[in-house]
């Protein structure tokens, strides 16, 4: 089977910043933590390849640091989400029109009124500002996303023949949605997981942008972006790498996720 070029660009561009945020458990070019006055907001050179900070840090090091805080917060994010959200989707499907159906998907849609960041600031106000929040707020924003994905793929599957024969046989609805139906619907949860996982990056950037994700000493791409924007006209790199980490991150798991509806999802196959 062809793999779609938008895959192997998606796997090539967000491989590079996997690779480097476990590059950074063993090695990084220097220390993120170490401050240098003298060579504060130096530009780009042999020694520092992408320049340093207002405080003289290594920006190369920072963002491969921050890499790992980035992903490690968008994975469990995403986790939340799948395993908290595909059961109620199931559920919600094999119970579809029931009380218990419509209490799952007006929760739903509570959740949804509430965005992750509004969510993290509720959250931060109880218990402080931290990328375990961060985590929490956007977990809970996955919730919903998932569920509706995993009920509304379910749904059609439940008239089918072969599901009508396993109720027939005696099968169970926890049986059956497990058995047949998350079983069809796997493919399409993969390609949301991708999607899901993209924006996990972009919502921790865009808490710790304001304060509310991972604090300092940890690095993060979003408040590298935020202590940059006082200072951008006297050294622009401070903002340019991070803001490119963040784009072409996002932009390689939005390929993946591209190539991979492309090989699972049949009806494009049958298109092509």
């Amino acid at each position: 089977m062809k793999w779609p070029l938008s895959l192997l660009l998606g796997l090539a561009l967000s491989g590079v910043f996997v690779a480097a945020a476990l590059i950074s458990f063993l090695w990084t070019p220097h220390d993120h933590e170490a401050l240098n006055i003298a060579a504060r907001m130096t530009t780009p050179n042999a020694t520092h390849l992408l320049g340093t900070d207002h405080f003289g840090r290594d920006i190369l090091s920072m963002i491969m640091v921050g890499a790992r805080t980035s992903i490690a917060v968008a994975i469990v994010a995403v986790g939340i989400g799948i395993v908290a959200g595909v059961p109620l989707g199931l559920f919600a499907a094999a119970n579809r029109g029931s009380l218990l159906d419509e209490i799952i998907m007006r929760g739903n849609d509570l959740i949804f009124a509430f965005p992750s960041l509004v969510i993290a600031i509720l959250i931060t106000a109880v218990f402080g500002p931290s990328a375990v929040n961060a985590i929490i707020a956007i977990g809970i924003f996955n919730i919903p996303v998932f569920a509706r994905v995993a009920r509304g793929a379910a749904l059609p599957l439940w008239t089918l023949d072969y599901v009508l024969a396993a109720r027939v046989a005696g099968k169970g609805r926890l049986r059956i949605s497990v058995e047949h139906i998350l079983t069809n619907i796997v493919n399409l949860l993969i390609v949301q997981g991708t999607i899901q996982f993209s924006l996990g990056i972009l919502a921790e950037a865009a808490l710790s942008y304001v304060s509310l994700g991972a604090q300092p000493p940890t690095p993060s791409w979003g408040r590298m972006l935020a202590d940059s924007q006082t200072m951008i006209s006297l050294a622009p790199h401070l903002a340019i790498f991070p803001g490119l980490a963040i784009v072409f991150t996002v932009l390689g798991l939005n390929l993946v996720g591209d190539g991979l509806r492309d090989i699972l999802d049949p009806r494009v196959r049958r298109a092509r």
